[in-house]
């Protein structure tokens, strides 16, 4: 769990360092305009900006149940971030799986990328795609009623 805010938090300090450096050299405005730079690289990196994961065997039990896909994915990724961001409002329809926070999730992302933690993954209908197409993952989930 630690690892995942490992990077927010290293741009964070660094923002905050040189947001300093900056106030001290005279330009509080640049300071205040670089260090917000910087804390939104970190919220963009975090968990925060993806919903709520679950582990993997309750994804896959919600899965059974609903036929939503199930995204495995991990905090820095940017490809998980641009699925994130380009499904937009559909983001909340699928099942999403922090890999870093859920061995059973980094165990099903290994044996479906030949032992690699290549995210995003995501399963539909039992069958894992590798870093699919934001448009596609769209299509494979259920229409809004």
């Amino acid at each position: 769990m630690m690892r995942a805010w490992i990077l927010p938090t290293l741009f964070a300090l660094c923002g905050l360092l040189v947001a300093t450096g900056m106030v001290l050299s005279g330009s509080p405005g640049e300071a205040a305009a670089l260090l917000m730079m910087f804390v939104l690289l970190a919220g963009m990196h975090s968990s925060l900006v993806f919903p709520r994961s679950v582990g993997a065997r309750e994804a896959q039990s919600r899965s059974a149940v609903d036929d939503r896909p199930i995204v495995y994915w991990r905090p820095g990724c940017k490809f998980c971030l641009r699925l994130r961001f380009r499904l937009g409002r559909r983001t909340r329809q699928l099942h999403w799986v922090n890999i870093w926070q859920d061995p059973d999730g980094a165990a099903a992302v290994r044996a479906a990328n030949e032992g690699n933690e290549t995210v995003p993954t995501v399963l539909v209908a039992g069958r894992a795609h590798t870093n699919p197409d934001p448009s596609w993952v769209r299509e494979q989930l259920p229409s809004s009623k």
